[in-house]
């Protein structure tokens, strides 16, 4: 019977169970590349079988949060490589999830204080559409996202560009892979969501070729320069973050992604299910439906404890099971789950930037009489 805790062979990587540790902002990087405490932070979490960094920008353009380490420069690639080693001197594996944000920055962010880009000129507007930026004077806090600029055809294949560039720019700094940051709202989500995708051009939602035109060559790019079991997806059907609006070719379109990704024989698609966030939950039928069109292989995350993610093993509509928010105050969650360890509650005051409080403080669980 398929356990947590079992071994699996990731497109010729052996990890040691199934947990995936899931990419989570927490905007401690200052200068604006990984640093010493990062190394330390991923060190300690490194019992998962698989982890997948906080998002870390492609390019400036890319940006949506103030203080990340992006990996579009020398030293970004260098701090990124002691966070690397520190996790393969655990035994680990670790994939870094590659970023554009699209419309949801914020000038303050961006180059010469330019419009954020997007496949849209339409900006979100929702309660919840804000970018963690700098204010008026100069403080970082949540802010409303600026008006962004529609993309031009050509400037397309630049952005595809910067995707494949990152990509490379992590297999130098030690990763085994990346993940392509396709949910949640992003830029990818950007174009494949036709309540959002405006564009009339070969990008556009006339059709679904065309609205996930840019998300599988952005795909391709980056198989291209470092091959596809090096190669991974993000995707969050029926996510509403940042308006993204319920369409009815919604099931559709993923089914469509499914099989496209499944040729490309990717290392994983890692699927999001926002009912954690407010969103309705992704429906039962939709990811057996999903994993009888894609054979590879298939996380989920999104509010799992581990009697859920243990029947979806069993059932086999999964094959490994990622965790956000109980890693950040359980660095030794692995084994906590394994011997049914009492959890500790994270404090969300210190979620996103600060300093080591609530980053690397968490200590690993103490059972009675056992020594330190």
């Amino acid at each position: 019977m398929t356990s947590l805790f079992d071994s699996y062979d990731l497109s010729g990587r052996l990890l040691r169970n199934r947990v995936v540790m899931a990419p989570m902002t927490r905007a401690r990087a200052a200068a604006g590349y990984a640093d010493d405490e990062t190394a330390r932070y991923y060190r300690q979490r490194a019992g998962a079988g698989l982890i997948v960094t906080e998002g870390t920008p492609i390019s400036q353009e890319g940006q949506g949060f103030a203080f990340v380490p992006g990996i579009w420069s020398g030293p970004q690639i260098e701090g990124w490589r002691a966070v690397t080693e520190a996790v393969h001197e655990q035994g680990g594996t670790i994939f870094a999830q590659i970023w554009h944000v699209g419309r949801m920055s914020h000038v303050s962010l961006q180059p010469s204080r330019q419009a954020p880009v997007s496949s849209t000129s339409t900006p979100a507007r929702d309660e919840m559409s804000k970018a963690f930026a700098f204010d008026g004077e100069g403080q970082p806090t949540f802010v409303e996202a600026s008006v962004p600029r529609a993309l031009t055809t050509e400037d397309v294949a630049r952005v595809i560009g910067d995707f494949a560039d990152a990509a490379s720019n992590a297999i130098k700094a030690g990763f085994d892979g990346v993940e392509l940051h396709g949910a949640n709202g992003y830029l990818i989500e950007q174009f494949l969501n036709p309540t959002v995708n405006d564009r009339s051009d070969k990008y556009g939602a006339h059709n679904m070729e065309s609205r996930t035109r840019f998300l599988l060559e952005a795909i391709d790019a980056t198989i291209a320069r470092v091959g596809c079991s090096r190669v991974s997806i993000r995707l969050s059907p029926y996510g509403r973050l940042f308006q993204m609006g319920l369409y009815p070719e919604l099931e559709e379109t993923y089914l469509y992604l499914a099989a496209e990704l499944g040729k490309r024989n990717i290392a994983y698609i890692h699927i999001m299910d926002q009912a954690s966030r407010g969103a309705s939950p992704i429906p039962s039928d939709f990811l057996a439906k999903f994993r009888q069109a894609y054979s590879g292989t298939l996380i989920l995350a999104g509010g799992l404890d581990r009697v859920r993610a243990e029947q979806l093993l069993r059932d086999k509509i999964i094959d490994m099971a990622a965790f956000g928010e109980p890693f950040i105050s359980n660095p030794d969650l692995v084994e906590r789950l394994r011997h049914d360890w009492p959890l500790t509650e994270a404090d969300r005051a210190t979620f996103y930037g600060g300093d080591n409080r609530g980053y690397t403080d968490y200590p690993a669980y103490q059972p009675i009489g056992r020594v330190a």
